[in-house]
């Protein structure tokens, strides 16, 4: 079985809290909430070891709550390997309202890392990958790090053994930057990928659909595909998802799942979703896997979870 090294240079501690009937612009009390070690990679780590598969989670850490979020992590038996970065953790809200069925987040900027922090996470992660056979590198950078980080460890990573299987949940520079190392999959969601590739179609953080929105994806992909070739999962939330094994884009239909808090659900697909590729599944059986670990995180109250966790003593 091959083990899995996760990447994320953005931690998060996440507050999740409950108000039914949420009312702006005056007060909410919550008795429901709990507190979460969170950010992309660190919920696909945790789906994954939830999958039985062994996995470690490379990131940066620094400031007074550093001990704190190493005991949620410990908390629900994360394996960390970190790098004093100086960088204050930040935090992130959930706000769920039963009543509406929504879910809202907010979320904080990192501050910036320190000097030197970049080439101490190059040096571990040099350290550390010949060990893993899969390399999933998710979210974004906290400031401080330069665009060429990710791709020097997707470069890193491919050099050292070609075969290792590389999942990259990242959108931007750090996506464009990476693509001629080779990456297996790229996962970004459809917004990512239209921002990253073709930002007149974004506006007011959603993407513009006059009609023919598959079709012109289908065309930025296959000039993609010419130079880069990869295969392609695009999630869209509720919506049947877009792939592409080649340079033709397909469609993967699924029935929506209940939601209760949909925060990470796009982390415990990509975590379902390498945990099968890893197995020596094929695309279609690894979107199934995917698709089904995100519906069973939409359904808990915490972030990127498929099992019911303590919550730090805080109801579920």
């Amino acid at each position: 079985m091959k083990k899995i090294l996760t990447v994320c240079m953005n931690p998060t501690i996440q507050k999740t809290l409950v108000f039914p009937g949420l009312v702006m612009d005056t007060v909410n009390r919550s008795a429901q909430h709990r507190i979460d070690a969170s950010g992309k990679g660190i919920n696909v780590s945790r789906v994954l070891g939830q999958l039985g598969k062994e996995n470690c989670h490379l990131t940066q850490l620094g400031g007074s709550l550093r001990p704190f979020f190493l005991d949620l992590c410990s908390r629900d038996e994360l394996k960390i390997e970190w790098v004093e970065s100086q960088s204050p953790i930040r935090f992130c809200y959930t706000l769920l309202d039963p009543q509406e069925n929504t879910v809202t987040e907010l979320v904080e900027e990192s501050e910036k890392v320190g000097e030197g922090t970049q080439e101490r996470l190059l040096e571990a992660f040099s350290r550390i990958i010949p060990d893993y056979g899969v390399l999933i590198i998710s979210g974004s950078k906290a400031a401080g790090f330069n665009d060429d980080l990710i791709p020097e460890m997707v470069r890193i990573a491919k050099t050292q053994d070609p075969n290792t299987l590389v999942v990259l949940d990242i959108r931007g520079q750090d996506l464009i930057q990476s693509l001629p190392f080779k990456p297996d999959i790229i996962k970004p969601n459809l917004y990512e990928f239209a921002l990253t590739f073709a930002p007149e179609l974004v506006s007011r953080n959603a993407v513009m659909d006059q009609g023919n929105l598959r079709v012109k994806i289908q065309g930025l992909w296959g000039d993609l595909y010419r130079e880069h070739p990869c295969t392609l999962v695009l999630t869209r939330g509720k919506e049947a998802l877009w792939y592409a094994e080649g340079r033709e884009l397909f469609e993967y239909a699924f029935s929506p799942a209940e939601t209760r808090n949909s925060t990470g659900s796009g982390d415990a697909f990509t975590a379902g979703l390498a945990a099968a590729l890893s197995e020596g599944k094929n695309l279609k059986e690894a979107l199934a896997e995917g698709i089904r670990c995100g519906a069973l995180n939409a359904l808990s109250l915490g972030p990127g979870t498929i099992k019911p966790s303590p919550g730090a003593g805080i109801p579920q």
